[in-house]
């Protein structure tokens, strides 16, 4: 990792939420903080969005810059951090935030739901560990830190795309952490609970104090609680974890 110089972070999904939270809390002098957002049924909205974040960064006294990419694209991700790497010359962490739901049952979920989700959550993970991944190994250090979920590890009727994703983020966080720890970068990943975010705002009373109910820390996290976790794992205090997931749940996993 950087301690003298610029330090370089790549977050996907940067434009709210959890997201937003994770670039904010890189916000520093001395940090470059590079970020997507995607949103096809609503680009303009999801544009402003990403502008609040870069405003919110730079007042914080960082520096931020977004650009809409779509990291289910290999190509989209190759052109995103070929501009990355021209533009700043190295990637320190790399974030992989990006996410979707398509929920219904199992048996009522069309292919079409089951692909989205992957493409984005897990799929877009991939593309981008593998860009980063190459700069990192190449300067022989590096962070990757990628976002998984509590139902990737419980399972949640409903979700069957969204927890495979997440279970699968887990599995490859396991595998590029093995492959990638001789060079000096490492690979963990953050699995929350249930955060307040847009994402979990749509859900209705019942299902939300049937979730609290499972809580025993007795309240909903907030997207900072997750991005204090990133933020320790992108830090030198843990140069010697690699591999792991660290649960960001309230107790909801234990």
């Amino acid at each position: 990792m950087k301690t003298d110089e610029t330090q370089v972070v790549v977050v996907t999904g940067g434009s709210r939420g959890i997201g937003r939270a994770i670039c904010l809390e890189f916000a520093a002098p001395g940090t470059r903080i590079f970020f997507n957002y995607f949103n096809p049924a609503d680009p303009q909205g999801e544009k402003a969005h990403a502008e609040k974040t870069e405003t919110l960064v730079k007042g914080a006294g960082g520096w931020a810059k977004s650009q809409s990419v779509n990291v289910a694209s290999e190509n989209s991700v190759k052109t995103f951090f070929d501009t990355v790497m021209h533009e700043a010359g190295r990637i320190d962490v790399l974030v992989n935030n990006a996410g979707i739901t398509r929920d219904k049952l199992l048996m009522r979920m069309t292919e079409a739901d089951w692909d989205a989700v992957m493409d984005v959550n897990l799929k877009g993970a991939f593309h981008c560990t593998r860009f980063a991944g190459r700069a990192m190994v190449n300067q022989r250090s590096g962070r990757i830190i990628n976002i998984a979920s509590i139902v990737g590890i419980i399972g949640n009727p409903g979700q069957a795309n969204y927890v495979a994703s997440k279970a699968g983020i887990i599995g490859l966080t396991k595998t590029a952490a093995r492959e990638f720890a001789q060079r000096g970068v490492t690979v963990n990943a953050v699995a929350p609970g249930f955060i307040e975010t847009d994402m979990t705002a749509v859900l209705s009373e019942k299902v939300r104090t049937e979730m609290m109910a499972q809580i025993p820390l007795g309240r909903a996290g907030q997207p900072e609680d997750v991005a204090h976790a990133v933020a320790f794992l992108a830090s030198e205090q843990a140069a010697y974890i690699t591999g792991q997931v660290i649960h960001v749940s309230g107790g909801m996993y234990i």
